[in-house]
């Protein structure tokens, strides 16, 4: 077993080698199987490097490996604690699933570029590793933004004027908070507090009054565009043009989890739980985030593209997690960790299945797909247990998310941050489960099978149904990640 600082650097040279490896392996001359062979071998290593952290080390914190300083106070430094370890594992073992859909997407779809593609997805997996690891906010400023480089030529792959202009808001939107919001809030917190590292408790607490520390959880939050907090939310949106396999890597495997995750990190290590609650600095952002899990479901259920109203179901529930967050309790940053890998389950498993109808009968909207389910039973049936672990239903992994998150707003008598959460979750059934009725329990004469319609290939039904498994699992298994991320609330 490798220590902790090689596995490290192993997680995150793996994805860099398999960037290498698709660049020189070019689409023609029949190189694709080894090309896409090694891509999955490098997932799978990858995984393997974390998962080594997780038994040699567990959770527990560990010394700062510095790579190199920048400026004092200012390194590319990397270590380990709960929360990090958990969004590795969930974007390197998503990876080897998204890469074996990735390659039944692209050839069943006849995508062009597969070279490029994977290059960049690969790329975008190295970012997010660093993210999950970076030992203080300036490290994780750094990947961050390599993180919205690398996956625009994903949101532009197709090539068209419509993914072209849907890339450039992408990349509009996503750089410009950041360099205008956080990387000003990341400035001013390195003038205060003379350290950007993450510390228990935060490092803020006595630095800045309350008044000022609202502000500059502001600009932190609003520069953390990837979390899609409303109104800079667009993006997300815009990105569905992408092919689907991106939509995965954007909605549940790399960007809008690096998003909360930072803002959780931001909740945690920068201000500290404590500071935030006995200041009110994030009483504000509770009801912006409120104001953003009702009014996206809300848009949800107007959207008949199905990728369209799925995009907006996770603006919705990416702001449980920064509710969570805001909420200021251990409960709460506990139940928004937790959310992260439950979102990241049940989403991906939606998108893939959107994919798989596309792939198979090339229907987007959501009126073209009355009665597909009795002929694609596997991706209904996997879209179904997607969309009751987003609702919250027993015995699926989403519901125990949800659950803390609503004892957390109890301990603080935030009734109506309660009454949210239910409201959103009968918004879920009414933007989700109409998709699977339509499916299984009403007819089209246009889809009477005339035309042959059946599963899309393997790789595009098989992924989809094991994370649908993983949602079932995630129910069993929440107690232990519960107990695994509980440090991240203590001592603040």
């Amino acid at each position: 077993m490798m220590d902790v600082n090689t596995a490290i650097l192993t997680a995150m040279g793996i994805p860099l080698l398999a960037t290498l490896s698709n660049l020189i392996h070019p689409d023609s001359g029949g190189r694709a199987n080894l090309r896409d062979g090694i891509t999955l071998l490098a997932a799978i290593g990858t995984f393997a490097a974390v998962v080594s952290i997780l038994f040699t080390n567990g959770g527990a914190p560990t010394e700062t490996l510095s790579l190199f300083t920048v400026l004092p106070g200012l390194d590319i430094a990397f270590s380990i604690e709960p929360l990090g370890l958990v969004f590795a594992l969930i974007a390197s073992g998503l990876w080897i699933v998204t890469h074996l859909y990735g390659i039944g997407y692209m050839r069943g779809n006849a995508e062009k570029n597969h070279a490029r593609f994977f290059a960049a997805f690969s790329f975008s997996i190295f970012a997010t590793i660093g993210i999950a690891f970076s030992a203080n906010m300036f490290s994780l400023f750094v990947f961050y933004e390599i993180l919205t480089l690398a996956t625009y030529p994903l949101v532009a792959h197709k090539g068209t004027e419509e993914a072209k202009r849907g890339a450039r808001v992408y990349l509009g939107i996503l750089l410009g908070t950041s360099i205008a919001f956080q990387l000003t809030a990341i400035v001013w917190t390195y003038v205060i507090a003379g350290t950007l590292d993450f510390t228990q408790g935060g490092i803020l607490e006595g630095k800045v009054s309350a008044a000022l520390a609202a502000v500059l959880l502001a600009l932190y939050a609003f520069g953390i565009g990837k979390a899609a907090l409303m109104p800079f939310h667009r993006w997300l949106p815009s990105a569905m043009v992408a092919p689907t396999p991106v939509s995965a890597l954007l909605h549940a495997v790399a960007v809008v989890k690096a998003g909360v995750f930072t803002m959780l990190k931001v909740g945690i290590y920068v201000f500290g739980i404590d500071f935030l609650a006995e200041t009110g600095a994030s009483e504000w952002l509770m009801w912006l985030a409120a104001f953003s899990i009702l009014v996206a479901s809300i848009v949800a259920m107007t959207k008949d593209n199905l990728k369209a109203r799925l995009a907006y179901s996770t603006v919705s529930q990416l702001s449980y997690i920064t509710l969570g967050m805001a909420l200021a309790t251990s409960m709460g940053v506990v139940g928004g960790g937790l959310h992260i890998v439950m979102h990241a389950f049940g989403k991906i498993t939606l998108f893939m299945c959107a994919g798989a109808i596309y792939v198979a009968t090339h229907k987007t909207e959501i009126r073209q797909m009355t009665g597909l389910g009795r002929l694609m039973p596997f991706t209904f049936g996997a879209f179904l247990v997607g969309s009751l672990s987003i609702i919250g239903l027993p015995p699926l992994g989403g519901s125990w998310s949800k659950w803390l998150l609503m004892i957390a707003a109890a301990d603080t008598g935030q009734l109506v941050m309660i009454a949210v959460l239910m409201v959103s979750s009968l918004l879920n059934v009414a933007y989700l489960l109409p998709i699977v009725a339509k499916g299984f329990f009403l007819n089209d004469p246009q889809n009477d099978n005339s035309e042959g319609i059946r599963e899309a290939p393997f790789w595009c039904v098989a992924p989809p149904v094991l994370t649908a498994l993983g949602c079932i699992v995630l129910y069993f298994a929440s107690g232990d990640i519960q107990a695994f991320l509980m440090p991240i609330g203590e001592g603040n």
